[in-house]
């Protein structure tokens, strides 16, 4: 993984970004990074980019509905006219109860949200990405926020843990398949985080003790970003999940050379 110190993307798109942890990722930017900001209300996106863009500074906003297919498709667009180099998929949904109490709407929300479009934007997003980094001689990278919830299954909050395990999964996946690729790939595990995501899903995490402001959340990833490719949040969870992280680090570094051997020139989809 590379060791550069000094975050050198030019042009961020942050999902989810009117409030918590995307809020503060899009705060945290360096002055010289230009910004493309999503989320649904149009009103807290104006507000944003009233609040951070100057000369210097070109900030644009875009409303769009993440569990829509029409409202990915008009965040691709965005991305490639911006020529995105830094992508942070940070929007994300919970509830919590029973799932057979909670509605099959908010049910499909949080797989819709959590699951689909993040796998959705990223395979869309990144491929310009990487070949606009290259063709550039720079860098792109990708943060996909995952939980430390995503190491377990979670009764009452079942949708929600699974669907971080699949972030999880999926990003790290993904970042041994691109070694070698001009572009650093980054899952972001918080833990208890003070921002209203919590009173949205429905409990009050953020009251927790060791709980953290969203500010530190973004200060960590954006700090970690091409250094490793998984990073839990806090001293704390670091210290339980760290040897379970490195494990599977590398087997998935082992298995994806496995599966590259055994199943080189040979494309596959399967639909059971």
């Amino acid at each position: 993984m590379r060791r550069n110190r000094r975050m050198t993307y030019e042009r961020a798109l942050i999902t989810g970004a009117t409030s918590g942890i995307g809020r503060a990722f899009a705060e945290a930017m360096p002055r010289e990074t230009a910004i493309l900001l999503t989320g649904r209300d149009q009103a807290r996106l104006d507000e944003l980019r009233r609040a951070l863009e100057r000369a210097d500074r070109e900030v644009r906003v875009v409303a769009a509905d993440l569990a829509e297919r029409g409202g990915r498709d008009t965040v691709v667009d965005e991305a490639a006219a911006f020529g995105v180099d830094l992508l942070i998929n940070n929007a994300g949904l919970g509830a919590f109860g029973p799932v057979l109490e909670n509605s099959p709407e908010q049910e499909r929300l949080v797989a819709e949200v959590n699951v689909v479009a993040t796998t959705d934007l990223t395979r869309r997003i990144l491929p310009g990405m990487i070949e606009r980094a290259g063709t550039g001689g720079r860098r792109a990278g990708l943060i996909n926020l995952s939980s430390t919830l995503a190491f377990q299954p979670l009764p009452f909050m079942a949708s929600y843990a699974a669907s971080k395990m699949f972030v999880l999964m999926y990003t790290e996946a993904l970042a041994a398949e691109l070694q070698g690729q001009p572009v650093d790939l980054l899952t972001l595990c918080p833990g208890a985080t003070r921002t209203g995501f919590g009173r949205r899903a429905g409990f009050t995490a953020g009251n927790l003790p060791g709980a953290v402001d969203p500010e530190v959340v973004a200060r960590e990833g954006l700090n970690a970003l091409g250094r490793k490719s998984v990073h839990v949040v806090g001293p704390l969870s670091r210290s339980v999940l760290s040897p379970p992280l490195f494990a599977q680090h590398l087997a998935t570094r082992g298995l994806g050379m496995l599966i590259r051997t055994a199943t080189r020139g040979a494309r596959m989809f399967d639909r059971m």
